[in-house]
């Protein structure tokens, strides 16, 4: 399938994704999925627009990698003010300056190998791989060194994560487990609070 054809598929709200010549179909997120989606969203959302760092988008939202290459529908994506110029109304192209993935039991390889190499590619900022299933429970944080290449990034203490692409930005990694649990309202005055 062509590039052209990924593009005339009728727009449905469910992800796919174009690669290496062939759609690729996901069947819808779950419950548990899309409550972690909407907390990180939620706080990243605040924060971003809060301090106009630039623009954060969630799935169904195309990435054009690079000319010829894949297009993937990160989980979340925050384009800073630097890159915003590759922002359209039908997607952005290039590597955004934070990817992050959620990974679903059929998402593990795709997520830890495949978008790993294209997003370190595309000049992706920071990765941030998130497997929130029951036995597994780990985040896994990237971010790009001077060779152009993702090296594991440290976590804090406290299991306190500092971003590298989203300056004064911290998230807690016990948020990821029980994202319903969290108080949004104090979590973002948590998140601002260690601005000072």
């Amino acid at each position: 399938m062509s590039y052209e054809e990924y593009l005339a598929l009728p727009d449905e709200s469910r992800i796919i994704e174009w690669v290496d010549g062939e759609a690729i179909f996901y069947m819808p997120a779950s419950t548990s999925h899309q409550k972690l989606v909407l907390l990180l969203a939620l706080l990243l959302g605040f924060y971003v627009n809060k301090f106009r760092l630039g623009q954060i988008m969630v799935a169904p939202y195309e990435v054009k990698l690079w000319p010829g290459g894949p297009s993937r529908e990160p989980d979340v994506l925050f384009i800073g003010q630097d890159r915003l110029g590759s922002l359209s109304r039908q997607r952005f192209d290039g590597g955004p300056n934070l990817v992050i993935e959620i990974i679903s039991p059929a998402s593990v390889t795709t997520d830890r190998v495949n978008k790993f190499r294209e997003y370190e590619r595309a000049g992706v900022n920071e990765y941030w791989i998130i497997d929130p299933r029951s036995q597994q429970q780990q985040a896994d944080f990237y971010v790009r060194d001077e060779r152009g290449l993702f090296v594991p990034a440290a976590i804090g203490e406290g299991g306190v994560y500092s971003s590298a692409a989203i300056p004064g930005f911290r998230l807690r990694l016990d948020w990821l487990w029980e994202p319903e649990e969290v108080d949004t309202e104090g979590a973002l005055a948590w998140i601002l609070g260690s601005q000072g």
